[in-house]
């Protein structure tokens, strides 16, 4: 028994020499955990974001999401949401972040939290080639219809600046479109590259650009950011990170001379 007892007493002293593993040497061997992102976009506001022939989403958006995916070693899914419903899903928790042209606005920055601007733009009104109109001013527009789409900075700039105008809103940008080339609609509000890509389609011959409007900061905002819930300060910076490293190692402007003539970032 003597014996025994000693033998045992020796394996305990042994084994109190021989070095634990750490949590922290565990930890830094452990396999990083892949970030899963769900993206928002509207696939309807070409040539942003749309739907191919195919049922693919294509667009400047969609390209600019996928590379910043891609710098982020990120695995990102999309997903398609109507414009009017974008934020309340992205508040639900439906996807992660929303890339679909949406201004960086004191509005929108109540219910979102935005990264910096990924491009910018001017907002111009479209008429049709017949029409009489030859000016932009809520002067020249008074008594005459114009179109926008809902919920969008050019709804809320055209009631607030054209308010002797009648101001119809539609779902989607195909809504003002058609209506403006049956002539059940004066003008329309959007975008500049929106209506120039709309005007180089065989269903945009109708109709030409009125002329341009000179963007206010307090509607119009700063640009055209990815919005995420409020608080994901992480993400953020992810995004931010993502997006200075696709400009500088030219990706950004790659995607940006596929689809545009010119620097749309600082347009």
């Amino acid at each position: 028994m003597g014996i025994l007892r000693n033998l045992c007493l020796a394996a305990v002293a042994f084994a109190a020499m021989i070095p634990t593993a750490r949590a922290t040497d565990t930890e830094a061997h452990a396999p990083a955990v892949e970030l899963k992102l769900a993206i928002g976009t509207e696939g309807a506001y070409p040539p942003f974001n749309n739907i191919d022939a195919d049922g693919n989403l294509v667009g400047f958006d969609i390209d600019i999401a996928k590379a910043l995916c891609t710098e982020m070693g990120a695995n990102c899914t999309f997903v398609k949401q109507d414009w009017e419903g974008i934020i309340p899903a992205l508040q639900s928790g439906r996807f992660d972040a929303i890339i679909s042209s949406m201004a960086i606005t004191e509005e929108h920055r109540k219910k979102v939290d935005f990264t910096h601007a990924y491009y910018r733009t001017t907002p111009a009104i479209v008429v049709r080639k017949d029409s009489a109109l030859t000016g932009v001013t809520p002067e020249e527009l008074k008594g005459f219809s114009l179109g926008v789409r809902g919920s969008t900075i050019h709804a809320r700039y055209a009631r607030a600046k054209y308010k002797e105008s009648t101001i119809q809103a539609y779902k989607t940008i195909a809504g003002y479109q058609h209506d403006l080339a049956e002539g059940r609609l004066d003008a329309a509000m959007d975008n500049r590259i929106v209506l120039d890509d709309w005007l180089r389609t065989d269903a945009g011959q109708c109709c030409r650009i009125l002329g341009t409007i000179k963007p206010d900061p307090a509607i119009h905002g700063e640009g055209a950011g990815i919005a995420v819930r409020k608080g994901d300060t992480d993400l953020v910076q992810r995004f931010n990170a993502a997006l200075a490293a696709i400009r500088t190692n030219g990706t950004y402007k790659r995607i940006n001379d596929k689809y545009f003539d010119f620097d749309i970032y600082g347009n």
